[in-house]
């Protein structure tokens, strides 16, 4: 082996150990790793024990079904009640029942009311569909858990175990199955679950109560137990409240959807967060919370607390890819604080509604922020709230289709963005003025190490004549904060939802006019119009920019990347709403109506007149430049003294 084999080696080893120990994760990045690690185990070990404690329920009920149609008739039900105590403590009478089911009905919401645990087990939506044109329900009932946990008779209890028996306290609906509502009408409606010791005299029961009004998406929801100081065990402190519910399919875009659902809450007070969207999670709130929220794309199943929950584990698990029907598995078991020597009453709400800003915000509950409006930054957010959406409300008003809405709108930002654009062009027409000058410069200086004399001799030129060359740099960075604010509304807005216009049967969604029998890497199965307008338009737009800027080969690269950047947009817009591809191909359109205007009113003559003038001025130093050229002398003396 020659010295230079080995030397080959002693680099390549080299090279080997370094990249090994530029590439190893920071302890940050190790942090964020294990505590991934340790979310997903959580996860597993909650959905592993929540599904044992299902299976374990549904063992016991088979079991007691099939004892209980073993006993002889003749005989005395001891042994029933006997074997029920042993299961169930002191609710042994709750726990036999015929299934039956209870509607409770209003102008928006239909929900059904199960006598078996006594919860809510569908809620539709009245005035919405799904993505095909069926009723909107929220949940369905099928894998979904809502139960109360607790302790009787040295036995633990699950509420959807019981069996409910229901009580009507409106007169009008005594009696019947379905009980319904409309305009400013309300009603009250309860599900009981007797103790053992229950008696008309020394009433002993759980009780979940219902009041609705008749037009609301919001329903009382309120949680008593009454007498139960024998029936539950005495040092119970905590109850726990299990919700659990798979979220079916809503929208088009099922990844999309996907990736805008998850778990939000609010802490008492404080502001309110979520899970991540983009990926399964879990999380401990060891802190009291207002409200927990099961939140869609466009719709929310949220629990209300006006006293609390106490603590909370929340947790969020997409369905499987093969699971068309279904999005996510969100749930959360909640801790209330539970004093068993007395009645305990549990005052709450469910909001089972559309995530409308406008309706959320009316309840003062921050339940609006669920709704992605750019609340991380706090000019997009301002924008939305201060602007557009007052401005969308206003139209929609009009009764106007949805598309020449968003026409409008984009016709009133532009007039209002008009000022900013008008001073961009002047700056843009100055700098084309000067463009012969500065290909002159270039000539003056062609070599790469005369670079920074061309750059300083291009500003003399320009401090000279006046132009101030980050003038078209400054309104464009004035209109970031719109387009970002506009970014975030469009495809958040439910009132797009469904709505159609010219080939698009859904504002909210992508306007596939072409499914394609395969998938392209970054752009998708289908092609949408309006996102290939949006590209063409914004391609023209780039090159004509570019024209007017007088721009010059110094930079290719950057010329290429200018055009590169719009198609790259369109594999990102292709899945995006289409209403958003929309306003920027109107916005597209519009800037070139603007251009053409700026063209006919602004002579380019009397421009570069005026630039010529302030050539003969005297530049006046400013105190920062004169500062700026001091200390340069100042180094430059100390460099000669060295010598």
């Amino acid at each position: 082996m020659t010295r230079e084999n080995i030397i080959g080696l002693v680099l390549i080893a080299a090279i080997l150990f370094g990249y090994s120990i530029w590439m190893a994760p920071s302890e940050e990045e190790r942090l964020e790793q294990q505590r991934l690690r340790d979310s997903i185990a959580t996860v597993q070990l909650a959905e592993e024990e929540a599904a044992l404690r299902r299976a374990q329920q549904m063992e016991e009920t088979a079991e007691l079904q099939a004892e209980e149609q073993a006993v002889d008739p003749a005989q005395p039900d001891s042994i029933v009640r006997q074997r029920l105590a042993e299961r169930m403590g002191f609710f042994s009478e709750a726990g036999l029942g015929e299934p039956a089911k209870y509607i409770l009905e209003n102008e928006v919401l239909r929900l059904t009311i199960s006598k078996q645990g006594g919860h809510v087990l569908q809620a539709q939506l009245k005035d919405y569909k799904n993505h095909e044109k069926e009723p909107l329900m929220l949940f369905l009932g099928e894998e979904d858990v809502f139960a109360i946990h607790l302790f009787s008779g040295n036995r633990q209890l699950s509420t959807d175990q019981l069996f409910f028996e229901p009580v009507f306290h409106d007169p009008r609906f005594d009696g019947l199955d379905e009980i319904s509502i409309s305009g400013n009408d309300s009603t009250r409606f309860s599900m009981r679950a007797y103790s053992d010791f229950h008696s008309p005299e020394d009433p002993s029961y759980i009780e979940f109560e219902y009041g609705m009004s008749g037009q609301d998406y919001m329903i009382d929801f309120h949680v008593n137990f009454v007498g139960t100081r024998e029936a539950i065990a005495a040092n119970t402190t905590f109850i726990n409240l299990d919700w659990q519910v798979k979220l079916p399919r809503q929208e088009k875009n099922r990844t999309n959807e996907q990736n805008n659902s998850t778990v939000f809450y609010k802490y008492l007070n404080d502001d309110t967060s979520s899970l991540r969207v983009t990926r399964d999670g879990s999380e401990r709130l060891p802190t009291t919370l207002r409200w927990i929220s099961f939140k869609q794309q466009f719709f929310s199943s949220t629990l209300i607390s006006e006293n609390g929950i106490a603590n909370a584990d929340v947790t969020s698990r997409s369905a499987e890819e093969t699971d068309e029907d279904f999005i996510k598995i969100l749930s959360a078991s909640m801790n209330l604080a539970f004093d068993a020597r007395q009645d305990n009453y549990y005052p709450m709400q469910f909001y089972f509604g559309p995530n409308h800003y406008r309706t959320l915000r009316s309840y003062d509950l921050s339940l609006e922020r669920q709704i992605p409006i750019g609340w991380g930054f706090f000019l997009m957010s301002w924008i939305n709230r201060y602007a557009v959406i007052p401005v969308f409300n206003y139209l929609d008003g009009f009764n106007l289709n949805y598309g020449i809405i968003i026409l409008i709108l984009t016709i009133l930002l532009k007039v209002v963005l008009m000022p900013i654009a008008y001073k961009t062009y002047i700056s843009q027409a100055k700098m084309r003025v000067l463009k012969p000058e500065i290909e002159e410069m270039g000539k003056k200086y062609p070599k790469k190490e005369d670079a920074m004399k061309k750059q300083q001799a291009t500003m003399a030129l320009y401090k000279k004549a006046g132009v101030n060359p980050m003038a078209g740099c400054v309104p464009m960075l004035l209109q970031l904060p719109i387009l970002l604010a506009l970014f975030r509304f469009f495809p958040a807005s439910i009132e797009l939802r469904q709505e159609g216009f010219l080939w698009a049967d859904d504002l909210s969604s992508y306007d596939s006019i072409m499914d394609l029998p395969f998938t392209i890497p970054f752009y998708g199965d289908h092609v949408s119009l309006f996102t290939i307008l949006m590209t063409v338009s914004t391609i023209f737009y780039t090159r004509l920019n570019s024209q007017m800027m007088g721009s010059t080969s110094q930079m290719p690269g950057m010329k290429t990347m200018m055009y590169f950047m719009p198609v790259m947009l369109m594999g990102i817009f292709n899945n995006f709403a289409s209403g958003l591809s929309y306003y920027y191909f109107l916005a597209n359109v519009i800037t070139f109506g603007q251009m053409y205007l700026f063209r006919i009113f602004v002579d380019e003559k009397a421009l570069h007149k005026k630039i010529e003038e302030n050539k003969k001025k005297p530049v006046k130093k400013s105190k920062w430049q004169a500062r700026m050229e001091a200390l340069a002398k100042q180094q430059e003396a100390q460099k000669r003294k060295k010598k």
